[in-house]
């Protein structure tokens, strides 16, 4: 595997970018060496600048689910860069895709446009805590939200990585009215929810994927539900990375959640930077300009991403490749552990819909506190001898893989034989 040009673009990176990336988990600083830089995709496959190909189960962290490259989605997007970039107006492109996600979520009358799934999340809380006239949020620990002060903390993705507690410049004023609790316990919710009288709203991401993949119990889920209606706080399901995952709509409709607010990324763009956030009537109504909840984007719902989230929702929509999904998640969950045991190695495999992830450790992953029972030093050991293999996954243990429509018998196949000799490597590296 060549790494010559990937290496002059990174001491170049390093002069003008900080640490040569955007983006802290992009750096590769939790598995060691050097990011690689990427040049090209098509379909399931990714290029780097030193020509390796590799069969991509990073998608852009989730939004490429028909794979890179689809026509369809290609030919939208042109059409609509060909008519103008931005407006500062309303487009017609809006409201359709506003009418196909809003048909997709029950529980969603309006929505509203935003640029990214951190910019949806924080429009959320502020719509909560107006709609409620109450203050606190209550979080889980490992779940992440976005990147705005309130909710770094006890974060997942590049936080729980790089074991970092919280980010240095977030004021403690700021984050005084986040509660946390432990994903997948509700007494630690309830205790919350008996001590104060304050508290605004429930976030949860219904499938965590940025502690790894991690599943609710339906116990859990159900208990949730009870506290809320009982407490009379709201429900936001950050659905950022699951939503359209797993079915066409949200993860947490599946499980039984009763979200009162849904955020979305990722996926709706079809790669393009959208985000968004929904609710029922009654809430989105406090929503400037209808109401006295404030919030305003110069690009926001910008007929780019709109023509590249229209063409994703009704390829995918006409497609409906969950079953699929299913099926070849359950072949790589077995490729997971048939290769742990011949190896040796101690692996637990979470999956839901086209979300998977591998954990070094024994333990059932439950919570933030299991899946930081993963040994970080052999899914490094793993990673890099599956790039090495031609198999791209995410340089974090922290982070869900994701499934793309485009996927053949050949990636699959090239998959199992990638992580048979990664699952060696770990052993060997175990045992010197």
């Amino acid at each position: 595997m060549k790494t010559n040009q990937s290496k002059k673009l990174y001491k170049k990176g390093l002069k003008h970018l900080v640490g040569a990336v955007n983006s802290p988990v992009r750096a590769f600083s939790s598995v060691g060496g050097n990011p690689i830089f990427m040049e090209s995709a098509h379909k399931s496959r990714i290029q780097d600048v030193d020509h390796n190909t590799y069969v991509d189960y990073v998608l852009s962290y989730g939004p490429m689910i028909l794979g890179h490259g689809n026509k369809k989605v290609i030919k939208a997007v042109k059409t609509a860069v060909d008519k103008g970039f931005s407006f500062g107006a309303s487009t017609a492109g809006e409201i359709e895709l506003a009418k196909i996600v809003c048909d997709a979520f029950p529980e969603m009358d309006k929505v509203r446009f935003v640029n990214s799934g951190t910019e949806a999340v924080l429009s959320a809380i502020r719509l909560a805590r107006a709609f409620t006239e109450k203050d606190e949020i209550i979080k889980f620990s490992g779940c992440y939200h976005g990147h705005s002060d309130a909710l770094l903390v006890a974060a997942g993705s590049g936080l729980a990585t790089l074991s970092m507690p919280g980010s240095k410049g977030v004021p403690k004023d700021a984050v005084k009215n986040t509660l946390i609790a432990k994903y997948n316990d509700l007494e630690s919710v309830a205790q919350h929810l008996e001590e104060s009288d304050n508290v605004a709203a429930i976030i949860i991401e219904p499938v965590a994927g940025n502690m790894g993949t991690v599943v609710p119990s339906k116990a859990f889920i159900k208990g949730l539900n009870k506290l809320a209606r009982k407490y009379q706080v709201l429900i936001i399901a950050d659905e950022v990375m699951a939503g359209f995952r797993s079915h066409f709509g949200g993860a947490y409709e599946l499980l039984g959640l009763h979200a009162d607010i849904i955020c979305l990324g990722k996926v709706i763009g079809g790669g393009m930077p959208v985000g968004a956030y929904g609710a029922r009537e009654e809430i989105m109504q406090m929503v400037a300009p209808l109401g006295g909840m404030y919030q305003a984007g110069t690009l926001s719902g910008n007929p780019i991403a709109m023509a590249a989230g229209i063409a994703t929702l009704s390829e995918l929509k006409k497609a409906n490749p969950y079953e699929g999904f299913n099926e070849t998640a359950a072949q790589i969950e077995n490729m997971l552990l048939k290769a742990a045991k011949k190896h040796h190695v101690k692996v637990t495999v979470n999956r839901f819909g086209s979300m998977i992830n591998a954990f070094f450790t024994e333990q059932t992953v439950v919570d933030f506190e299991t899946a930081q029972s993963s040994n970080v030093k052999e899914f490094a050991t793993f990673f890099w001898e599956l790039l090495r293999q031609g198999v791209s996954i995410p340089p974090a243990q922290f982070e869900a893989w994701f499934l793309s429509t485009t996927l053949t018998k050949k990636d699959l196949k090239q998959t199992a034989l990638a992580i048979d000799k990664a699952m060696e490597k770990v052993s060997e590296m175990k045992n010197n």
